[in-house]
């Protein structure tokens, strides 16, 4: 405490030149018993007091004696910033207060360093009751009598008691069960002690008060344990939460990454490890952009969320080499403000490595679909189909495409490239493959009976109908396929009918007036140029776009004559069974067929076998037995550039065109650098000389030989 806090300010001062008998009356009338002496500048000079006055009466001297001839000069002094504790002393009844200059600007009496202890006392009394009574705990002291001393607010409150009805009662009235007498007798701390008052559960903590050795009383401080249940409680459930939660993070087969609103890793499961290949102690408390930074990862998504304020999924891409589908997604506290993000990591390496896997199986299947329904046109069809051509196979992946859906096709081709057999095989792959197939060609019916055909007729309708009627091929072939052959022989006014059953799909009987519905799939087909006929005005032009919706052209046989070696040997097989003869064909005879340009096609070689087969009196068909339209006018002019291709003797079929072909490959490999040249040049795929190439073990590096 400061002495400027407690010292009588601006007090009375004495001049030294004063006499006694003034001083007196000045001491009396302010009730004063002492005062400082100041000199003409206020500087101070001296104490005079009361024990002046009664030394100078004592001794007799005059009443005119001054002040100055009486004082002491020699006076002990404080400033106002000193602490009156260091300063003051018993000794020292008064304290003249100066400051800097010496100038007095208080004095300090007794009086006043007893009034300052009381009133500190008072404030010291009344901030230990506010502390006593603000105090969450129960209080409640009794001194050596056993008399209750102190009783706080929240002891009123646990006990329901008002202090003042329990002050100075014996605690043992109040509390019988406390303890505190024991504990003030035996001097001796009792911790966590359990209680009941009044019904309610306490844990008390009691101490003995000791002074100068002596136990004078005891106090106990009671904690209302309900509360601490309560808490306990709380924490154990929160424990469990806490524990239920690292059980279901950590048990989450996908990787669980948490940050805080600013980025910064929070948590991680196991299985974002193993995703990621990082440790914890690695990421938490760090920033994603760090993270990004180092690669760990591709792209931060958790960044992409703090950006956007919204969840976002992305694949990831980490550094093991792992790709993940990850979804961040925003938390939001109760003011909006975004606390959290959680991203969800989901490991889908596996499934794109079994998404490929799947992929190559459904090729595979495919595949092997495309060359399951080969075989079956090949070995199962009325007419073997020859197609070892690259025109071929590629116009058979077409129709094995085509035949999977209901729509319409138009097939067009020559005279006698088998449109006919293409229809059948599109019938026999197709989804309606169990249903009727029939054929009707549109040039070979007159006209007057061509509609009765297609439509039905109802009894009676012209002269020479039957009573009970006659269903068309639209009816016989519903749930199947019906086969429009020469579809430009169809007159303009049955093209209009057929366009209504197309686009309707239902029909009305020649001499019927009720129209019921017909599920037909309609193959067209024609060896002319409809386009031409509808510019030409001869066919209906929407009749042309509705049929031409699926459109398959059959090469004709001098654009694949490829295929002319096979369908030789097979058109002989076919006509030494049906004639029971074992005729063969040499390979000059191949070598002009594959100079014809065939313009009856596949028809004209299939008859011209079936002739040789029936005139040729040996049992090897030679050039001597060819027609003569056969042969090319002037052989010499042939390119000799590249040796001949030649068989040296009477060998199997099989064995000559393999023969054949080394031969061809050989030269070609000889002449051409790359295999895709060497396609080119023979007009097949690339993968076709490979294969065959590997086959004979040909190769650029050797010029050809094996």
């Amino acid at each position: 405490m400061k002495i400027q806090e407690i010292m009588t300010g601006d007090p009375i001062v004495l001049r030294p030149e004063q006499s006694l008998t003034e001083v007196l009356r000045i001491f009396i009338d302010n009730k004063i018993d002492g005062a400082p002496v100041v000199d003409e500048s206020d500087h101070l000079i001296g104490l005079f007091t009361k024990s002046h006055i009664y030394r100078a009466a004592l001794h007799h001297l005059d009443e005119n004696v001054t002040v100055g001839s009486l004082m002491t000069r020699d006076v002990y002094v404080g400033q106002p910033e000193d602490d009156f504790e260091k300063v003051v002393t018993p000794m020292v009844p008064r304290l003249p207060v100066v400051d800097a200059n010496n100038k007095v600007v208080g004095i300090l009496t007794r009086g006043d360093i007893a009034n300052a202890f009381f009133n500190s006392y008072q404030n010291i009394s009344r901030e230990l009751d506010v502390i006593i009574d603000s105090t969450h705990n129960a209080i409640v002291s009794i001194d050596e009598n056993g008399k209750i001393k102190v009783f706080n607010r929240s002891a009123e409150v646990a006990l329901g008691m008002n202090a003042r009805e329990v002050i100075g009662r014996s605690v043992m009235e109040i509390i019988p069960n406390s303890g505190l007498l024991n504990v003030m007798k035996n001097g001796q701390v009792e911790l966590l002690r359990k209680i009941t008052i009044n019904g309610r559960e306490f844990i008390s903590n009691r101490s003995p008060i000791v002074k100068d050795g002596k136990s004078i009383g005891a106090v106990a401080v009671m904690h209302d344990i309900s509360e601490i249940e309560k808490i306990s409680r709380e924490l154990q459930v929160v424990r469990e939460l806490n524990e239920e939660l690292d059980a279901i993070i950590e048990s989450s087969f996908d990787g669980l990454y948490i940050t805080d609103g600013n980025g910064i890793t929070l948590r991680l499961n196991k299985a974002f490890q193993m995703i990621s290949g990082v440790k914890p102690d690695e990421f938490i408390h760090r920033s994603v952009e760090d993270i990004e930074a180092e690669g760990v990862v591709n792209q931060s998504v958790t960044k992409l969320v703090l950006e956007r304020r919204e969840s976002v999924t992305i694949n990831q891409q980490y550094k093991t080499g792992r790709t993940a589908l990850t979804t961040g997604s925003p938390v939001f506290d109760k003011d909006g403000k975004l606390f959290r993000v959680v991203c969800n990591v989901r490991d889908i390496t596996e499934l794109n490595m079994l998404k490929q896997r799947l992929e190559q199986v459904q090729g595979l299947s495919e595949l092997y679909a495309s060359e399951l329904s080969s075989l079956r046109i090949k070995y199962a069809s009325p007419l073997r189909l020859v197609a070892n051509s690259v025109p071929m196979r590629k116009m058979l992946e077409m129709v094995f495409r085509v035949a999977q859906v209901e729509s319409t096709i138009l097939i067009t081709g020559e005279s006698g490239t088998g449109k006919e057999l293409i229809a059948e095989i599109i019938h026999e792959n197709s989804p309606c493959r169990t249903g009727p197939y029939l054929k009707l060609n549109c040039g070979a019916i007159p006209e007057h009976l061509l509609e009765s055909e297609l439509f039905g007729y109802e009894g009676g309708a012209f002269t020479g109908a039957r009573k009970e009627g006659k269903p068309g091929y639209f009816e016989l072939a519903d749930g199947g396929t019906l086969f429009l052959d020469e579809i430009a022989e169809l007159p303009l006014g049955l093209q209009v009918k057929l366009l209504r059953v197309l686009q309707s799909k239902e029909i009305t009987r020649v001499g019927g007036t009720t129209p019921f519905s017909v599920d037909v799939r309609i193959i067209a087909a024609t060896n002319r140029d409809l386009m031409e006929l509808v510019k030409s005005k001869l066919f209906r032009g929407d009749l042309y776009y509705r049929l031409n919706v699926l459109p398959i052209n059959v090469p004709p046989l001098r654009e694949r004559k490829d295929d002319i070696p096979n369908l030789v040997a097979y058109f002989m097989k076919v006509f030494n069974e049906k004639y029971q003869l074992a005729k063969r064909v040499s390979p000059e005879v191949i070598d002009i067929f594959m100079e014809h340009n065939w313009p009856g096609n596949v028809r004209e070689l299939e008859n011209l076998i079936e002739r040789l087969v029936v005139i040729t009196a040996g049992d090897m068909i030679t050039t001597a037995d060819m027609p003569a339209h056969l042969f090319p006018e002037s052989i010499t002019d042939k390119d000799t550039e590249a040796p001949a291709v030649s068989v040296s003797a009477i060998i199997p079929f099989k064995d000559a065109v393999e023969s054949v072909e080394r031969q061809i490959l050989e030269q070609a490999y000889e002449k051409f650098s790359s295999a895709r040249q060497i396609a080119r040049e023979l007009q097949v795929d690339v993968s076709t000389i490979v294969r065959k190439a590997a086959k004979y073990g040909i190769s650029t590096h050797n010029n050809g030989r094996p």
